[in-house]
């Protein structure tokens, strides 16, 4: 490949080592019994994906938590659950990204939410390095922030326009089939990694 200007990374199981089934374990152990059909690895569902699109803040979304649970949940437990899905962040894979950045542009497509970008990710708790998640990227872009979750095209899009990137001249990186497949239709090269998988090699072989 060559000509490859951009590098756009997601974030849970390509950054993050995920963990599907913790959040959910927890959100019960809360009192979120049909935790199972709303949270997904790849795109949440109900009041969760009403958090990730942007449509409520975080205040919303706790007062509809305690209302499902029927109890008062606190803030902290809240958090706690949502942070079921960080196994680990392996900082080999921050520091690769620094290197990157000496000669591409990197950025961040996330489907995230509030919780987790301000309670952990934009904090230095994120990295081993001390670090928040901004100093790693060009610029982040998530679905919250813009109101848009991946696998919508519209968010690609916003990226496409905002940043000024080429989708010929841009790898992204996602760990999601659906992402892929919109990524691939709008031009991008693409790589597909699977979860806790060290890409490294994947990713120089394709900007090689």
């Amino acid at each position: 490949m060559s000509g490859i200007k951009n590098v756009v990374f997601d974030l849970g199981g390509v950054i993050i080592d995920l963990d599907a089934n913790e959040p959910i374990r927890r959100y019960k152990q809360i009192g979120i019994k049909d935790a199972d059909k709303l949270l997904d690895p790849y795109e949440q569902k109900g009041v969760f994906l009403e958090l990730e699109n942007g449509k409520i803040g975080v205040n919303e979304f706790c007062d509809q938590l305690r209302k499902y649970a029927g109890k008062d949940l606190t803030f902290e437990e809240i958090t706690w659950a949502w942070l079921g899905f960080v196994i680990d962040v392996p900082q080999y894979k921050l520091d690769y990204i620094l290197k990157l950045r000496e000669k591409y542009k990197v950025y961040l497509l996330s489907n995230t939410n509030p919780v987790i970008q301000e309670q952990w990710a934009r904090t230095s708790k994120f990295s081993t390095a001390g670090r928040p998640i901004n100093d790693y990227f060009d610029k982040m872009y998530t679905s919250y922030e813009i109101g848009i979750t991946k696998p919508d095209k519209g968010i690609f899009e916003f990226m496409i326009k905002d940043s000024g990137m080429i989708p010929s001249e841009t790898l992204f990186v996602d760990d999601a089939a659906k992402n892929i497949e919109v990524g691939d239709s709008l031009g991008f090269e693409t790589y597909q990694p699977q979860n806790k998988e060290d890409w490294r090699k994947a990713v120089d072989d394709l900007l090689a």
